[in-house]
C-alpha cells in the first residue's frame, strides 16, 4: 500500500490537509525534473523531508541547508539525524559573507527587515533625524526620497511602511540617534542571494521550502497559497507543501508518522530556530536566556555580534514603556510592550 492509499483510509486525524499536500506533492514530484529543498533543521521543515521522502521514489529532490554561520549545535546535530533516519545528504551552503562579519561591515538588525533598510539608507546619506516635513527633507536628501516616506509617515494612515507603526520609534530616535551602523544585509548575504545562487547553478525548476500560513508574521503573510510561478527565475517555480496545515494538523502528522524534532524544541523549549539570538526576534531576550543555560559559546558570540542593536532595542522598549501611558495600563493587563513594537 502506498502513502496515498493508505491516506484514503481516512484514520489519520485532519486527514484532509494531510492528504491534499501528499496528492499536491505526488503531482508536483512528477510534473518537475530538478527539486530544491530547502532545509532549516525546523519543525515545519522536519515535515515537509518526511512527506517528499514518501513521495519521491526517483530522487529528483536534493535537500539543502544554507548555514548562516550563527546555527545552533542542536540544529547540526539534528541535521545529522535527519541524513541518518533517511539516507539522505543534506547538502551544506555556506554564507557569501557570515553574519558576524556582514554585521561589521554593514550593520546590525534592529526591529524588522523594513525598518533597518529605511535606517541603513538614511544613514547612507548622513540624516540628521530631524523633526521636519517631508518636502523639506527631501530638499535636503532628494536621494532618499522612500525613507524619508517612512520617517514622515507619508505611506498612508495606519500603513506598516510608516515609523508611526512602531509606536513611539521617531519620537525616540530623534532623542537617541543611532550611534552605530544599522542594516539587513545579513540576510541578504547569508540566506537570500545563497538560495538564489544555487538555484540558477544547479538549474532547479521547483524550489520548496517550508511555510505554514497559520504560523503568522510576515514570512507567511507574503504569500496566498502553496505555489508561486516563476517566483525565483523564469524558469523556477515555488511550492511551499505544507503550506495549508494548521496548527492541528502538524500535530496529527507528527504523532501518525513519528516525527522527531530538534532538542531546540524538545529540550531547550524554543518556539524558533534559524540564526541565533536574531535581533529581529521579538522574544530575543527570552532566547538569549536559552542560549546562555545550553550553549554557552553561541552566548558569547551573539552578544559579540548584535550588542549595539540589544542595547538600542532594549532602550526603545524602555522609552515606550515610560512614555507612552496607554501603553503603561495595557502592560499591567494582559499586552506587553512587544505588542506595540512591530516586527
Amino acid at each position: 500500500m502506498n502513502i496515498l492509499e493508505e491516506l484514503e483510509k481516512g484514520d489519520i486525524p485532519n486527514n484532509k490537509e494531510i492528504y491534499e499536500s501528499f496528492l499536491v506533492g505526488n503531482k508536483k514530484v512528477q510534473d518537475y525534473k530538478k527539486i530544491c529543498c530547502s532545509v532549516s533543521g525546523g519543525s515545519d521543515s522536519d515535515l515537509m523531508i518526511d512527506l517528499f521522502m514518501r513521495l519521491d521514489e526517483e530522487k529528483k529532490v536534493t535537500f539543502v541547508f544554507f548555514n548562516t554561520g550563527l546555527e545552533y549545535q542542536a540544529t547540526k546535530e539534528h541535521l545529522k539525524y535527519l541524513e541518518d533516519k533517511y539516507d539522505i545528504e543534506i547538502v551544506v551552503i555556506n554564507a557569501k559573507k557570515p553574519i558576524p562579519i556582514t554585521c561589521r561591515e554593514y550593520g546590525q538588525p534592529f526591529i524588522s527587515k523594513q525598518v533597518s533598510e529605511w535606517i541603513e539608507r538614511l544613514q547612507r546619506h548622513n540624516f540628521k533625524w530631524e523633526d521636519k516635513s517631508f518636502e523639506e527633507l527631501y530638499e535636503e536628501y532628494p536621494k532618499c526620497k522612500a525613507a524619508l516616506r517612512w520617517w514622515c509617515n507619508e505611506w498612508g494612515e495606519d500603513s506598516k511602511f510608516n515609523i508611526s507603526y512602531n509606536k513611539g520609534l521617531k519620537e525616540f530616535m530623534i532623542i537617541n540617534p543611532p550611534e552605530f551602523k544599522i542594516s539587513p544585509k545579513c540576510c541578504k548575504y547569508a540566506k537570500k542571494d545563497i538560495i538564489h545562487d544555487f538555484i540558477e547553478e544547479n538549474d532547479f525548476d521547483l524550489n520548496c521550502y517550508g511555510v505554514r500560513k497559520a504560523e503568522g508574521g510576515a514570512r507567511s503573510a507574503a504569500y496566498k497559497n502553496c505555489f508561486t510561478n516563476n517566483a525565483v527565475n523564469e524558469d523556477t517555480d515555488e511550492y511551499r507543501p505544507i503550506f495549508w496545515y494548521k496548527d492541528s494538523t502538524k500535530k496529527a502528522y507528527e504523532q501518525h508518522f513519528n516525527i522527531k524534532h530538534s532538542k531546540c524544541y524538545t529540550e531547550y523549549g524554543l518556539k524558533r530556530t534559524g540564526c541565533a539570538g536574531c535581533p529581529f526576534n521579538q522574544d530575543f531576550e527570552e532566547e538569549l536566556k536559552i542560549i546562555d543555560q545550553y550553549e554557552p559559546k553561541l552566548f558569547k558570540a551573539v552578544n559579540n555580534i548584535f550588542k549595539d542593536s540589544y542595547e538600542y532595542t532594549r532602550a526603545y522598549r524602555a522609552f515606550v514603556k515610560e512614555n507612552f501611558k496607554n501603553v503603561n495600563k495595557e502592560i499591567d493587563g494582559q499586552m506587553s510592550i512587544d505588542d506595540y513594537i512591530a516586527v
